[in-house]
């Protein structure tokens, strides 16, 4: 009975996540595709921040290569916000803006999630590879 009652909950919680899928699929109306842009940053965001932990857990004993790297978070963040502010700045007032705004943040994301997964894999020898091999 247990068993019955956790199979029907498992359902129905991947049919409510199917139907948030569908709906950033279909969003008709500008509050949702803003939500959407909102979650799909928020996602992207998590995914870089679990990176980054990996790259200061690989610099974990190098204290001058985990402060480089601080700072150019702390700066690439600073950039991403400045560049998409200015870059969603011809829908500004309007009810795009979000959703502008957030799509630009999300596509720079990406962009450096795959900075540093480029981190996490360079080959040991290759002489631009920032990080010790993995133990």
């Amino acid at each position: 009975m247990r068993l019955r009652a956790l199979v029907l909950i498992a359902g129905l919680l991947a049919t409510t996540a199917a139907a948030r899928a569908d709906e950033c699929a279909d969003a008709s109306d500008q509050a949702t595709m803003n939500a959407c842009a909102d979650k799909a940053l928020k996602a992207s965001d998590a995914e870089l921040n679990a990176l980054y932990k990996q790259i200061q857990g690989r610099l974990k004993d190098d204290a001058d290569k985990t402060k480089l790297l601080v700072a150019a978070q702390r700066a690439w963040i600073a950039y991403r916000d400045a560049e998409c502010d200015f870059a969603s700045s011809g829908v500004a007032g309007g009810s795009a803006q979000p959703m502008i705004t957030l799509e630009c943040r999300d596509d720079r994301t990406q962009k450096r999630v795959a900075d540093f997964k480029t981190y996490l894999s360079c080959e040991e020898g290759d002489l631009s590879c920032v990080l010790p091999p993995a133990n």
